[in-house]
Parts: structure tokens; C-alpha cells; sequence
């Protein structure tokens, strides 16, 4: 079990700074289900970034630990635009390294983590409150890990996290 302290997040970090090294802490709600009424219906254009980061510190501690237990060596960051190289349309979010499936024993030499990047921008674009804030960075946050076991976009679009 986790005994790690939770990260403060009235504490906030800079832009590109890790939020949390994996894996999260040991609860397990997921995708805005029950448990989110709690969470003020305001306009979430207005989030700062500090109050982004406390609800992607929130989605991150509410992954299953059947998820989390099994993520090896990721971070994740939070930046404020980021755009599909191929099709010039907004992200929410990015995986950038090695998945577990593509891993073999020279990998870990030296190997820098790999990155989940959340776009605050685009996610709160398409929000008009915090708890759809919260479960539109669970759905990202869950997308990215995704790619991190080696799941495609075309797999993640049949499972309906496309």
C-alpha cells in the first residue's frame, strides 16, 4: 500500500513540472461517476492552473490501483496548448515514450520516464464546469495510460476512449 504523503495541492507547481511519479494513490473512483457532486458547477474557463493541477492530482489518485500498479517509470505534465502535428486540431492530451508491450531488458538502461501531457486549454475549451473538467482529465488521463500498455487509438475508439 502507498504510505507516500499526498501532494499538496493548494501548493500548485510551475508549468512542466511532474505532477506525481506513478503510481497514485491506493482509491479507485473513475470517470465522473457517483462521487463528484461535490464539486462546485462554475464556469471552467475560469480555473487557474493551480486548480487544474489539483483536479489532475485528483483524477490521478482515483485511478484503479489494478492501473495503477502496473505503470512503470511515467510522468505526467500539464501545458497550457497543444496541437496534432498531422491534423493542426487541438489535443488533450499526449503519450510520448515506450510502451510496456515495445519494452525489452535494454530499455531500462538509461531510459528517461515516459510522458502523459494534459492541455489544459483545450480540456477546459470544451468544459463549462469543474466536474466536467474533472472527468474530461480522467478520460484523458486513462486515454494516455492507454497508450502507455501498448492500446491504439483505433482499440481505444472500439472501447469508446477514443
Amino acid at each position: 500500500m502507498d504510505r507516500s504523503p499526498a501532494p499538496d495541492p493548494a501548493r500548485g507547481l510551475p508549468r512542466g513540472l511532474p505532477l506525481r511519479i506513478w503510481p497514485p494513490g491506493p482509491r479507485c473512483t473513475l470517470r465522473g461517476e457517483p462521487g463528484f457532486g461535490h464539486l462546485e458547477h462554475t464556469e471552467a474557463a475560469t480555473l487557474s492552473l493551480d486548480e487544474f493541477q489539483s483536479l489532475a492530482l485528483q483524477a490521478l489518485e482515483d485511478l484503479p490501483p489494478e492501473i495503477s500498479r502496473h505503470m512503470d517509470n511515467v510522468m505526467l505534465f500539464i501545458e497550457d496548448d497543444g496541437v496534432d502535428p498531422d491534423t493542426g486540431e487541438p489535443l488533450l492530451g499526449l503519450y510520448e515514450g515506450t510502451p510496456l508491450t515495445e519494452r525489452d531488458d535494454a530499455w531500462a538502461s538509461g531510459s528517461l520516464p515516459d510522458r502523459i501531457t494534459l492541455y489544459r486549454r483545450p480540456i477546459l475549451d470544451i468544459c463549462a464546469s469543474r466536474a466536467e473538467v474533472l472527468y474530461e482529465i480522467q478520460v484523458t488521463v486513462i486515454h494516455e495510460i492507454a497508450h502507455h500498455f501498448g492500446v491504439d487509438d483505433a482499440r481505444l475508439h472500439e472501447l469508446g476512449w477514443g
